[in-house]
Order: structure tokens, then sequence, then C-alpha cells
């Protein structure tokens, strides 16, 4: 058996609201705006559902689909997979998922690029090629990773994309109300005002557990001051309180307060991750498998464990197939106590498969076909891409 053909499409899907909603002025992230920095926070985002996915076929019929994490600039990894990657794959055995891993990791490895496109595109890839041997084999991802902890991963609503303090409480006594029983709230809007959101949420849904995403926001003793007053609220946890490259001011943090630290989607491999468990730096590993691949993530999960640390994989604007990879991957890791639920993002991931994924804000069914176990819609796929 050998690869034949390696295919990429890259989509920009309109949905019925942008994800995390309206922009801090009030104005709706339209399609049409192109690129925009979501004040108060630094980073790009989009008015559309932006991705990759990669597409393996071998010469027997088999196939294998994988999904790179790219919120924006999709076409970026897209060119890395056609021009680097791919010419690599094309006549080699897909069965030999790990040995074709580390190879094209290597390709650009010597010159920086372990982490950032690169690493997004081989994700991609490497979840395809995991797909495809399940496919080829007849056994789930879950399997293949040496089977399943649990058959229903639980969840925690993520967002709450709404305006107003009132707003958001609201949203979140509703949440309870359809089963949830976590949530996270988009913060990192000032010290102050992200505990009057945490405490008008808890008041509205004493039920829930509430963790806090501060968006990278902070100044180390902002985040103290943050930290020490959600210990005393009993926050789920707190995800990526200072600036991302801030090793040790998240240890110095982590070691300061009760709430556990959370980090890790901004990180892509093994040696990343191993430097902040390694000092303490974080208390909940936070791998985002459409940035990491199965090879990596699955080798980040067991890091974790080694240093006692639970395994929450991130999900955001990722369709269908980095759904599934990332549901497989929880599913697999013996210490993971939630997964990531993006309301607004899952009617657009299911919008790829031909079946929906099974899954609520309590949490999500681990999908029991062969690979990923699901069924992408190609023709819906190649569409989509056209019209990108």
């Amino acid at each position: 058996m050998r690869i034949v053909d390696v295919t990429t499409y890259v989509l920009k899907l309109r949905a019925a609201r942008a994800y995390l909603g309206r922009l801090e002025d009030g104005e709706e992230l339209t399609a049409d705006r192109g690129y925009v920095v979501r004040a108060p926070w630094r980073s790009l985002y989009s008015g559309r559902f932006e991705t990759l996915l990669v597409r393996v076929r071998t010469d027997e019929g088999h196939t294998g689909w994988g999904e790179a994490l790219a919120p924006v600039g999709p076409e970026i990894p897209a060119a890395v997979v056609d021009r680097l990657l791919a010419p690599h794959l094309v006549g080699e055995d897909p069965r030999r998922v790990r040995p074709l891993w580390h190879r094209l990791r290597d390709l650009m490895r010597e010159r920086g690029h372990l982490v950032g496109h690169q690493a997004d595109a081989l994700a991609a890839v490497d979840i395809a090629l995991w797909d495809l041997h399940g496919r080829v084999t007849g056994l789930s991802l879950t399997e293949l990773l040496g089977g399943a902890h649990r058959d229903r991963v639980p969840a925690y609503v993520s967002g709450l994309p709404e305006p107003t303090d009132e707003a958001r409480a609201a949203l979140a006594a509703e949440w309870a109300r359809k089963g949830a029983t976590r949530v996270k709230l988009a913060l990192g809007k000032g010290v102050e005002a992200d505990l009057a959101t945490f405490d008008a949420v808890a008041a509205a849904a004493p039920g829930l557990a509430v963790a806090v995403d501060a968006h990278w926001a902070y100044r180390p003793g902002e985040a103290l001051t943050l930290g020490r007053e959600l210990d005393r609220r009993g926050a789920l946890f707190l995800e990526a309180p200072l600036a991302p490259e801030d090793i040790e001011g998240h240890r110095d943090l982590a070691s300061r307060i009760a709430t556990p630290v959370a980090v890790g989607e901004a990180l892509r491999n093994r040696y990343e991750f191993a430097a902040w468990l390694g000092r303490r730096a974080l208390g909940v590993a936070q791998p985002d498998v459409a940035r990491t691949g199965i090879t990596e993530a699955a080798a980040i999960a067991e890091l974790a464990s080694a240093h006692h640390v639970p395994v929450a994989c991130h999900h955001s604007v990722g369709l269908g197939v980095a759904l599934a990879a990332g549901v497989h991957l929880s599913a697999a890791t013996a210490d993971c106590p939630f997964f990531e639920f993006q309301a607004d993002t899952l009617p657009v991931a299911d919008s790829i498969l031909r079946t929906p994924l099974d899954a609520g804000p309590d949490g999500f069914r681990v999908p029991t076909g062969p690979g990923l176990g699901i069924e992408v819609d190609a023709d819906k796929v190649t569409e989509l891409a056209e019209e990108s």
C-alpha cells in the first residue's frame, strides 16, 4: 500500500455569528471585515470559521482526513503541506505513521521550524495518517492509542459570547438548565471587570464550576491579584494569565495561588511542554490536537502524566475532523477531566460531516468507527473550498 495523493482544502465558512460573538465595542465581526484585533486582546480574529483540511489517499482506495487549527491565514499551512510535506509522503506506506511523523518533523527541524505554521501543517498530515491507519485496520483512533478510559468525555462550555455581564449570567443559567456543569469565561478585560463577570455568572448559576481565560492579558502583579481572588471564589482554573512566552512568570504565579494555571494552546510539541511541566509552570495542560497532531499530543499527555498534571484539550474554531481527533485523544488519556465545548463552533464543525458528532454541554460521545469514526462529506468540502 502506498500514498498516491495529498490534497489540501482551505475553508473559510460563514456562520450565524463570529467566534466569540461581537467585538468589545458591540460591533459585529462580519465576514467581509478581514482580520481584526479583538481589543483588549492582541491576536487577529476572523469573522468566518477558517481552517485547513488535508486528505491523504492510497493506491488501494483508502482515505484519511486531517485538520490544522488555522483560525487566520489557512493558506499558509496549506502551502507548507503542498510544497514541503506532500512530496515526501507520496509513495510511502501510510501505516508507518510514527516513522513518517519523525521524517516530516526533521525536514525543517534544524532551521528552527518545530513550531508555528510548519507544526500546524504537520499536525493536519499526522491526523490524516492516523485516521487512514485506523480505516485500513478497522480500529478506532482510541483503540490505536491503546483503548478508551471513558466512552463519553466530560465538557465545559466555553465563552458565553454576550456583551454584558447580565446577558452572560443569563446564558450561563440557560446552559446549566441544559445540563452543563462547568463554564469558562473569555475575559482578560481588567481584574475588576473579570471578577465582576465571574461573580455575576456564579450568582446566576451557582451549580456551575467557573473557569477564567485571561487571554494572556496581565502583568504578574495583576495576575496574582486576580488569582488570589479566584482562589477565594473556588475557580476551576485560570487560563493563559501572562504573556505566552513567560514560563518563569507562570511558574511563580502557579506557586502562589491554589487555582490551577492552565496553558497549552500556544505550544506545539513535547519539548515546549517539557519546559513548562519541568518548571511546574502549569497545573492543567491544554494541547490542541490540531496544532500538535496525534503523535505529539499522545507524547505530551504522557509527559503531563509523569508530572501529575491533568490534560484538558483546547478547541476553538476547528471543524469536525479536529474535534473528533481531540475527543479520541481525550478518551485515551487517563487524567483528562474535561474537553472544551464551543457551542457556536459545533454546528459549523458538523457541517462538513455526513453524520453529526454526539456532543452537548455535558460532554462528547467518543466516535466508535474506524479511524476518527467520522465520515467527511468530500463533495461538500470541495465545494466549500472553491467558494472560500
